[in-house]
């Protein structure tokens, strides 16, 4: 039996990475997460409060779930990327202003990201390379029949 080569534990990370919109995800979940940690009401206070007081611990918590199912399932994350760009405006009414911005901003840039992210895209080409690869071309022109052939 062949050993396989092993990969290092960084190299593995990366290439899972990038496979998924990793820093949307996080962002969104980080934002979360801060939003639960800047809550100051007791438990008790926010039972008697009713559904507002519940509201403003549920849609952080939700944040955080919906940034762990974008990490680990970005199939679905145009789903999970709108849900999450509207708890995180709902936070701004039910949760010190969204954990006074910073938790809202964080959520909101997240799932925008997670958004934006395409699966399988052809790394950009900057003007430099462009226009490199033209001169070349232009300098020696057999050099384009052959990668058109």
């Amino acid at each position: 039996m062949a050993e396989r080569p092993r990969r290092s534990t960084r190299a593995a990370f990366r290439a899972w990475r990038g496979g998924r919109p990793f820093w949307g995800g996080l962002l969104l979940a980080l934002g979360g997460a801060e939003i639960l940690l800047t809550e100051k009401a007791s438990l008790k206070v926010v039972m008697h409060i009713g559904i507002q007081g519940v509201a403003g611990y549920l849609l952080p918590t939700l944040m955080v779930l919906l940034g762990l199912l974008i990490l680990f399932n970005p199939a679905q994350r145009l789903f999970y990327a709108l849900t999450g760009i509207l708890f995180s405006l709902g936070t701004w009414i039910t949760s010190n202003l969204g954990g006074f911005f910073i938790g809202l901003l964080l959520g909101a840039t997240g799932a925008c990201l997670a958004f934006g992210w395409l699966p399988d895209q052809e790394p950009r080409v900057s003007r430099r390379e462009r226009r490199r690869r033209a001169r070349a071309l232009a300098d020696d022109p057999s050099k384009g029949v052959e990668k058109a052939a």
